[in-house]
């Protein structure tokens, strides 16, 4: 699961809103922000965030035991 709380965080630490970052993903904002609301990303997805935020420990984010506590 993602840690999606902390996910955005790191999209607004950024300085990006949710639409530009599916933008640059090449999805709608409509269909990012559902896989968000499910906690599920593509592994294309996950790659291209990583580059996008400087994600450190993608580790920490994209595959977090505790995600499902954060909804």
């Amino acid at each position: 699961m993602i840690a999606v709380n902390e996910l955005k965080g790191k999209i607004v630490a950024k300085g990006f809103t949710q639409e530009q970052v599916a933008k640059m993903l090449g999805i709608s904002a409509n269909t990012f922000r559902k896989r968000l609301s499910r906690g599920v990303l593509g592994s294309d997805e996950i790659e291209k965030l990583i580059k996008i935020l400087d994600i450190e420990d993608p580790m920490a984010i994209f595959f977090c035991e505790k995600a499902a506590e954060q909804r």
